[in-house]
């Protein structure tokens, strides 16, 4: 098993996908259901043997949503912008422009 790439807080890009997040939760490999895996073209769908991200994300078109993104189609997002997700509050207390992360409270830490 792999350790994760990406951290709880940290501010990611989808590297096809228009959208960007904050990652609020990790799973060490695939842990969605099949109906989901099966409705992503096989063309394009990532291995289950890798980490998988929860994000709080948003985009242009859509605005905010919950995605599910394995770790091989995220890339670190560079604009030291904070995410603009409604939900944000409910798992961080700061933004950090300077690591371009979202601090954690410490009671979740421990």
């Amino acid at each position: 098993m792999r350790v994760a790439k990406f951290n709880i807080g940290d501010v990611v890009r989808h590297r096809v996908f228009p959208f960007r997040g904050v990652i609020f939760d990790v799973d060490a490999v695939f842990s969605n259901t099949e109906e989901w895996w099966n409705a992503i073209p096989e063309e394009v769908r990532p291995r289950k043997d890798q980490p998988f991200y929860h994000l709080l994300a948003e985009n242009e078109e859509d605005g905010e949503y919950i995605a599910y993104v394995s770790e091989q189609n995220l890339r670190p997002d560079t604009s030291g912008e904070p995410v603009r997700h409604s939900q944000v509050e409910d798992f961080f207390i700061a933004f950090d422009p300077d690591r371009n992360a979202y601090e954690i409270p410490f009671e979740v830490i421990n």
